[in-house]
């Protein structure tokens, strides 16, 4: 790790000495630029630093920089390093700008030529007040971004994302979808008198009534589905087929044969009609028994 940070220093030493160097060669040119268009010999002699320091300056605030501030750096960087080529170009080609006693001379024979050199050399002082104030106060204003570590908290960048305005998404948040109101189905009446089937029929004789099954009333009340209409309400308790039996030969004791009938028996024990009839055939068949 220290040959490390050894060679690095080393590198950047190198890289000192020639910038010192190269702003060596420069500034005798660039003051030599000063003097042709009017400077006294101090201006002269801080000019280089104007030009080439705001150079130096741009680099510098192009490493801290990021984004657009960034880019603007570099563009400063860019456009003083062409006008500092043009000057030393320039100073080259003008043999009359070497001479120490020299205080002021045309930079180019052509006159619009010689205007353009003189307007870009005395702007170079101006717009190194401006752009290095400007880049001066970006980089102090400037906050590095800092690197996410494994320990960085996921929800810190869910909740910036939350609480961005909506200008600032990408996507305009889409209207709400309307909430369409749903019809219901119209009710249904349903007769109860034609849907309940009918009771199974009473087997003929006395001891298979009496032996049929009857189902045990629950105790637990029923969980009421629904309203009952009124004439599916029973007014009373459903009667088994004993009782049935016991009421129908009470009823009929008097009765002759011949009026034993179906109907007679569902008027007189109020029951269905299925019902009397297994009624009926089971006194019919009772009586005859009783006269064998």
């Amino acid at each position: 790790m220290s040959l490390h940070r050894k060679g690095r220093a080393a590198l950047v030493l190198a890289l000192v000495a020639v910038v010192a160097m190269a702003f060596r060669v420069s500034w005798n040119a660039l003051r030599d630029i000063a003097n042709a268009v009017g400077a006294d010999n101090t201006a002269a002699t801080l000019y280089p630093f104007v030009v080439d320091g705001l150079m130096a300056l741009a680099l510098v605030a192009t490493l801290v920089l990021a984004g657009r501030d960034r880019t603007f750096a570099l563009r400063v960087l860019g456009t003083y390093t062409l006008a500092s080529l043009v000057l030393n170009y320039v100073h080259g080609l003008v043999p009359k700008l070497h001479d120490a006693q020299l205080d002021w001379t045309r930079l180019a024979d052509w006159d619009p030529a010689n205007w353009a050199l003189v307007l870009l050399a005395t702007s170079l002082p101006v717009g190194s007040i401006y752009f290095g104030s400007d880049l001066v106060a970006k980089v102090l204003h400037h906050r590095p971004t800092p690197i996410p570590g494994p320990d960085t908290n996921a929800e810190e960048s869910t909740e910036t994302l939350r609480n961005r305005s909506t200008a600032d998404l990408p996507v305009s948040t889409p209207a709400p979808t309307p909430v369409l109101p749903v019809r219901m189905p119209d009710p249904v009446t349903v007769d109860f008198r034609k849907s309940t089937p009918l009771a199974k029929p009473l087997p003929t004789s006395v001891a298979a009534i009496e032996r049929r099954p009857v189902a045990a009333e629950s105790i637990r009340p029923r969980r009421a589905t629904g309203r009952v209409p009124e004439a599916a309400r029973s007014p009373k308790p459903r009667r088994t087929a004993a009782q049935l039996l016991d009421e129908a030969r009470t009823a009929t004791a008097d009765w002759s044969d011949d009026r034993i009938t179906a109907e007679g028996i569902r008027k007189t024990v109020h029951t269905s009609p299925a019902n009397a009839r297994m009624l009926r055939d089971a006194l019919l068949a009772e009586r005859a028994a009783k006269s064998v």
